[in-house]
């Protein structure tokens, strides 16, 4: 197993890193950093978007949250030697290290060394920190930013290593909010026991998250990721409450804090090709993004920065020269083809379309859904997923990941330095400069 806490404390941070020798002495320091990512969201999301929140066909749209703060846009391109289209795990750990590598590789440099994260060096700084995530939070891109893995599959392995890797003696995450509990309570180990016996608060749903008073936090809310935004009942908290939450503790600490939000599930939606999934999570991201900037509006010490890690699926606001996206569709739709097509498949009800979907289908449709209940649940949810696409006129490329730059959006102190088109690995080396 790679173990970055003996680096970390066998060497100091002018050997580990050199990079920091360009610090300016004379340039204010940031004493907290709110980096979001919203994984898989290129621009083609955040335009969307924009469509999506107009009310009208005629006249001028309003600008979305996004659009007030963009500053540039960043490269995604990974070192891997087969592929020269990223991965999250690759993005993640040039985001959080200042070091492009190999696809699948968490905190590694491309000889497969441990390299220092932004997370990693502000808790040596005395900071708090935290993880935010719509996953489970042993996940590639949160991974990235706290774990030393050749493998991003390895789950078990991640999530033992939030608990045991120390930095001088101190957990390196105090807060963690997000999926994944059938990693953290397993057969051969119980990490969530241990975090509480380690004095930690433990939640696992939006009630006991408002009421636990704990500096420190693990809030696990689903076996796995949580249900998209669109599909969450009211017991499972939305990323901007989660991100209230994990600030409400983080800013207790006098020397500030580095917190991580990744909206994770857009880049889910865009592998699906799913238009309401992906809308649904592109405004959850856009609430949690409000909640950050809301935190730093008055404060002159804090910087909060929002972009992605690739973009995901190629999704175009429009397909076969319609010249008419039509988000309306989108808004008159409930829940997702996944949970769509359970309910019909539970029911065999096909009038259960109803429930979900606000507009009149046309008879054929309803016919192939009708028939689609004689086979799986995953080729009615398919089906489903081809047909809002076909009415909303929502065209895809790909169903895997894609090459293209995307946004950077800023608030606060030092934003300009974020301008411009630069590397997805600038923004780390940025961060570890401008970092109290």
């Amino acid at each position: 197993m790679l173990n970055s806490t003996v680096l970390l404390n066998d060497l100091s941070l002018d050997t580990y890193y050199p990079i920091i020798h360009t610090q300016n002495k004379e340039t204010k320091k940031v004493k907290n950093v709110i980096l979001l990512i919203g994984d898989g969201m290129g621009f083609s999301y955040t335009t969307g978007l924009r469509y999506f929140n107009h009310h009208s066909r005629k006249g001028f749209m309003n600008p979305t949250i996004f659009d007030e703060y963009f500053v540039g846009s960043q490269s995604t391109y990974s070192l891997d030697t087969d592929c020269n289209i990223t991965d999250s795990a690759a993005a993640g750990t040039a985001l959080a290290t200042g070091y492009k590598t190999y696809n699948g590789a968490l905190g590694l440099n491309i000889d497969k060394e441990p390299v220092l994260t932004v997370l990693e060096f502000a808790k040596y700084r005395g900071k708090s920190t935290g993880l935010v995530g719509t996953s489970q939070i042993n996940h590639a891109t949160l991974a990235a930013f706290a774990a030393h893995n050749e493998n991003r599959e390895q789950y078990n392995q991640i999530a033992d290593d939030y608990l045991d890797e120390r930095i001088e003696g101190k957990y390196k995450i105090d807060v963690m909010l997000g999926g994944g509990t059938s990693y953290f309570c397993r057969k051969d180990r119980n990490l969530i026991e241990e975090f509480v016996y380690s004095r930690y608060g433990y939640v696992t749903d939006l009630q006991e998250l408002i009421s636990n008073k704990n500096e420190k936090l693990l809030g696990l809310f689903a076996p796995v990721e949580l249900p998209k935004q669109i599909d969450r009942d009211s017991t499972i908290p939305s990323l901007s409450q989660m991100t209230k939450a994990a600030l409400q503790r983080l800013k207790q600490n006098s020397k500030g804090f580095f917190l991580l939000v990744e909206g994770s599930q857009i880049d889910w939606a865009g592998h699906d090709n799913d238009i309401v999934g992906a809308m649904s999570e592109v405004k959850d991201f856009e609430a949690a993004f409000k909640e950050a900037i809301e935190f730093a509006r008055h404060r002159e010490d804090t910087i909060v920065i929002a972009t992605a890690d690739h973009s995901t699926g190629g999704m175009s606001i429009d397909r076969n020269g319609n010249y008419k996206w039509n988000p309306g569709v989108i808004k008159a739709i409930t829940s997702t083809p996944a949970v769509i097509a359970e309910d019909l498949h539970r029911t065999k009800d096909i009038l259960k379309i109803r429930h979900h979907i606000h507009f009149p289908l046309y008879e054929e449709d309803l016919n192939s859904l009708q028939a689609s209940l004689e086979m799986e649940v995953e080729d009615t949810r398919q089906l489903l997923i081809n047909m809002i696409n076909d009415y909303s006129s929502t065209g895809w490329t790909t169903k895997g990941h894609t090459g293209e730059d995307v946004p950077i959006y800023a608030y606060g102190l030092h934003r300009s330095l974020f301008s411009g088109r630069i590397e997805n690995s600038d923004i780390a080396k940025i961060l570890f400069n401008i970092m109290d």
